[in-house]
């Protein structure tokens, strides 16, 4: 594994461009691990220094070993998991947040060689203050910034990142992923069994259900062909795709 050796509390220089096992923007909804991450202890540092490693390489952006683990906790608590702002993740939360890294950071590079989807001030500085509620109080927020060696910033530039990509994604989609009335009815009629309260009753829910569906769908195969021709590198032994 490449390693990268930095002075104290230096944190990797980050790639000029910034920039989903499963899904987390918006419409389909990404798992990165279940129930509370493993508390497994934390591996000794020598005094003085702090080891780095690098996990993959994302079309020329090295991604290290502290980005993904401040990003799947950003995630995590995101899902409401808010235990995972301090105990240590386990290989496969850390597994479920380097997919979503590569997504993550692959949607934003085919936008940005659109100059396309900038990503909204106002929904950033949102989700900023909706994540800083998450904690119970603002010595808890800071505590975590603290302990991830992070900052307000740093912090800012992975929710803005999620919320660019979302833009991208959901652009692309929204407009593929609608049910017309007849394919709601169709669907109710096919499965009338199930919904005894009637047609106009559930009709709201069964259009909701099947635009989901279809756009989990269409995000699976818009993903699937962006990653087709991707050069992404995978360095650290975790991270390592198992083929058959």
């Amino acid at each position: 594994m490449m390693k990268v050796v930095l002075p104290v509390r230096a944190r990797p220089r980050r790639a000029v461009v910034l920039g989903l096992a499963g899904w987390l923007l918006g419409g389909p909804a990404l798992s990165l691990a279940q129930g509370t991450p493993a508390l497994v202890p934390a591996a000794p540092q020598p005094e003085g220094r702090i080891i780095d490693q690098v996990v993959a390489v994302i079309e020329g952006q090295v991604l290290t070993q502290s980005e993904l683990e401040f990003e799947t906790r950003v995630a995590l608590v995101q899902q409401g998991a808010l235990q995972a702002a301090f105990a240590p993740l386990d290989e496969e939360a850390l597994k479920g947040g380097l997919e979503l890294a590569i997504n993550l950071r692959l949607q934003v590079l085919s936008a940005n060689r659109l100059e396309a989807f900038s990503a909204e001030k106002e929904e950033v500085e949102a989700r900023l203050a909706r994540f800083r509620d998450t904690f119970e109080s603002e010595d808890a927020f800071l505590r975590f910034l603290s302990r991830a060696g992070a900052d307000l910033k740093l912090l800012t530039e992975v929710l803005e990142r999620r919320v660019r990509a979302e833009r991208i994604l959901d652009s692309r989609l929204r407009p593929r992923a609608q049910v017309s009335e007849a394919e709601v009815l169709r669907y109710y009629q096919q499965h009338a069994s199930e919904y005894p309260e009637g047609y106009p009753a559930v009709k709201a829910r069964l259009q909701n259900r099947l635009r989901k569906e279809r756009y989990d769908q269409l995000a699976a195969e818009d993903l699937a062909e962006l990653r087709a021709t991707a050069q992404v590198r995978r360095v650290a032994s975790f991270a390592r795709e198992v083929r058959r």
